[in-house]
């Protein structure tokens, strides 16, 4: 029998420390040659509005795919803009083992990465927080970083006040206007999907460090020229080139990729200020995925 995980069920099996480590495992392994995956297959069914993904990837440790719908124009309804379901697959022999939700997978694995990347760049004693964006990645980022950070003072903006100020009521941060937020903030999350950039590099204090998650298309952007004028790291070179609009636009230099950093190869001092552009890759989903799945068995073995 296929498995078939809903949202709460994938929530349930899920820990921020494991998933971490999965998520420097899994980067780790595809910086090294050892995953199997293209970029992602973007449908656009309505330019701006509508888009349909396929992410398929292949390791030792797993093997799945994800299918993701982005949908800006779902923006201030009930339905959420970003929805998906993963299906993980044996390795070994092909055959099917679970089907579930993706969009919290989608969520937490983006957050997780974050974290991991920010507890290797990001001073030691951060102690404030600025998330641009109100969703669901901006709560994710904000549970997964404090796992790695311990935060004093979280600020949060949004393109709509409202929406900020619940989630700072929500949350215990601050509602703020961007640069306000930025300004003297140790670690910063752009979380949104701004066509034009929402932060500036004039903004950012030496040392800072960003995790620019938002603008999944070519043409979209979150940071200027300024901001990614800074030590540029990535979770894949191919995807950012193909996919980011930060990095296509403004000609970034790429340093590293973040599997080079967690395996070693490749260091940067904390002192440095430092973008992550992160686009999310296959592997991150599958990876996860995975994870869900053996924690479930666990805890449905150990029920019996």
């Amino acid at each position: 029998m296929v498995m078939y995980l809903d949202e709460a069920d994938v929530r349930a099996a899920l820990n921020w420390e494991d998933l971490i480590l999965a998520m420097e495992n899994a980067l780790t392994d595809f910086s090294a040659g050892r995953v199997m995956q293209p970029v992602r297959n973007w449908l656009t069914i309505e330019e701006g509005n509508r888009y349909w993904g396929m992410m398929p990837a292949v390791s030792e440790r797993a093997m799945g795919l994800k299918l993701v719908s982005f949908y800006p124009r779902n923006a201030g309804t009930d339905v959420p803009t970003v929805m998906a379901m993963v299906v993980l697959v044996r390795p070994e022999t092909g055959e099917p083992l679970a089907v579930m939700d993706g969009r919290t997978i989608t969520a937490m694995r983006t957050a997780a990465v974050s974290a991991a990347v920010t507890k290797r760049l990001a001073l030691p004693d951060s102690r404030v927080l600025a998330l641009l964006g109100s969703g669901i990645e901006a709560a994710s980022h904000l549970e997964a970083l404090a796992r790695v950070r311990k935060f004093e003072d979280v600020r949060v903006w949004s393109r709509t006040r409202d929406h900020a100020e619940a989630f700072a009521a929500r949350y215990g941060a601050k509602a703020m206007d961007a640069e306000s937020a930025v300004r003297g903030a140790d670690v910063i999350v752009t979380a949104t999907p701004a066509r034009e950039p929402i932060l500036k590099g004039a903004w950012l204090k030496p040392g800072a460090h960003v995790n620019a998650i938002g603008a999944p298309m070519p043409t979209w952007r979150e940071l200027d020229d300024q901001a990614m004028g800074n030590r540029v790291v990535v979770d894949s070179r191919e995807a950012v080139r193909k996919e980011s609009g930060d990095v296509i636009l403004s000609n970034a230099q790429i340093y590293a990729e973040v599997g080079e950093l967690f395996a070693g190869s490749k260091a940067i001092p904390v002192s440095e200020t430092t973008v992550f552009k992160s686009v999310g890759i296959a592997i991150e989903d599958v990876a996860t995925a995975k994870l869900v799945f053996d924690a479930t068995l666990r805890r449905r073995n150990a029920g019996h």
